[in-house]
């Protein structure tokens, strides 16, 4: 049945460039696109389709996740590894020891878990960075995500990472985690060929996306930029984390000097976390189109600097958001993204001159996602776009008192828990609780048995301080 009739929905927040908010309204959706938003939709328009009743619920469109680590997701609630209580060197030492013994397994199933944490508080379309690749994964990380996320239901960019500059030439990496140029260069056409699909409502698409500019060799990046755009997909890296340091010591310029002087800049491009950038390379930025995906949980516990919004906004920024991996965020909802991302904004608000508005941290989660992966076919609930949405349940106790701003309510009063309903390409893959397409109990034990086996049971970091 492709034909779905979302009736009675209490509100409907577009996120369209007109900010529409539409009260009382109707989806009509057929073959995983929005065919009609309306009051009425006529009867033998609905005919044959399958019915969900959405009284008493908010309808948005489906959040976008533009920086994640799903390998990290068993290497999470390490109190050993305490990140507001260590400095950055020890934090790496620690997690990398635990990186380092990862396999397909830990990749596998560390995604579904993460996937699912996803789909439960919103998400439906998420940006990977994959940049975990040793001896026992060999190159199948991508592979067993994308068999992942076929089953979960989650449209997945799989940003295919690497590592190639060694600990004696400067990296941070351990050797155990490191490869050669060519062979990501080989492995990156292979998943190119094999699951890039750039046509409109794609499930599929590939990034690549070398780990970061202080763990590479310069040719890594060159050779990303010239392959990247002879195959039209799109490239990202770690940028502006604390590196700009020993960037000057190694080249002499900042590292998004770097970055543009080997022309990895363009509106195909964009940057995850950017919180050492200085005010004037954010015209930089704006003027080549590339945009940052603001992680704010990690920028918290990290005790790092909060983007200025409204600045990266006026240089024509595009900021979207992000998880990150769950060795520093310890979760994977979207949902409590936005909330700390506006109290963070919130906090500066007197010294900068003011605040970003919650809808606007909404809007980076769905408008601006969408717009960093380069999906104009997602983002916001408008005719002729992807299905994708999720709905909360305003007839709840808890949202009582709230219910008159449906577009601010999230950020504002902290929706954070699992959403009523995720859907995506008009399929329901979330819903009161349960993730529709997989045995979740199972799939649970299964992961639980491989984080023992392959890593709980050989590190000390898991130990119960």
């Amino acid at each position: 049945m492709s034909k779905v009739y979302i009736k009675n929905a209490k509100a409907i927040v577009s996120c369209d460039s007109d900010n529409t908010l539409y009260w009382d309204h109707d989806i009509l959706i057929d073959q995983g696109q929005i065919l009609k938003i309306d009051k009425v939709i006529p009867p033998e328009d609905t005919k044959g389709a399958q019915v969900i009743d959405a009284t008493d619920k908010f309808v948005y469109p489906g959040l976008i996740n533009t920086h994640h680590h799903f390998f990290q997701t068993f290497a999470r609630n390490l109190i050993s590894v305490d990140l507001p209580n260590i400095n950055l060197a020890q934090w790496l030492t620690a997690v990398y020891s635990i990186f380092r013994l990862i396999d397909t397994d830990v990749v596998y199933y560390a995604s579904l878990a993460a996937m699912a944490d996803l789909v439960k508080h919103g998400c439906t379309c998420a940006f990977d960075h994959q940049y975990c690749y040793t001896p026992k994964t060999g190159m199948d990380p991508i592979d067993r995500q994308m068999e992942a996320a076929k089953l979960v239901g989650i449209r997945l960019h799989a940003g295919r990472g690497t590592n190639t500059l060694p600990l004696e030439e400067g990296s941070t990496m351990p050797p155990e985690m490191l490869e050669t140029t060519d062979s990501y260069l080989k492995d990156c056409e292979r998943l190119i060929k094999l699951y890039h699909d750039p046509n409109p409502f794609s499930m599929n698409q590939i990034v690549m996306a070398p780990c970061q500019p202080i763990n590479c060799y310069i040719e890594t990046f060159t050779e990303t930029v010239s392959m990247a755009r002879a195959n039209g997909v799109y490239m990202h890296t770690h940028l502006g984390e604390g590196e700009n340091e020993a960037m000057v010591n190694r080249w002499g310029k900042r590292t998004l000097q770097w970055c543009e002087d080997i022309d990895f800049i363009g509106p195909d491009v964009w940057f995850a976390h950017g919180f050492e950038v200085l005010p004037e390379e954010y015209e930089v930025l704006g003027k080549h189109s590339s945009g940052i995906s603001h992680c704010s949980a990690p920028a918290a516990i990290g005790g790092n600097n909060i983007l200025n919004m409204i600045e990266l906004d006026k240089a024509g920024v595009c900021v979207s958001l992000g998880c990150d991996g769950c060795a520093s965020n310890d979760s994977s909802s979207l949902l409590d993204t936005i909330r700390i991302a506006y109290i963070m904004q919130a906090h500066y608000s007197r010294v900068r001159g003011g605040c970003v508005t919650p809808y606007d941290i909404l809007k980076m989660a769905t408008v601006n996602g969408a717009k960093t992966l380069g999906r104009p076919d997602l983002g916001s609930l408008e005719v002729g776009k992807a299905a994708d949405l999720f709905m909360l349940d305003a007839g709840a106790l808890d949202m009582a008192g709230a219910l008159h701003d449906p577009k601010n309510i999230i950020a504002k009063i902290g929706v954070t828990g699992p959403v009523y309903l995720t859907m995506v390409n008009g399929k329901t893959i979330y819903k009161e609780g349960e993730v529709v397409n997989i045995d979740e109990a199972a799939i649970a034990e299964k992961s639980e048995e491989v984080c023992k086996r392959v890593l709980r049971d050989h590190s000390d970091l898991y130990k119960v301080h």
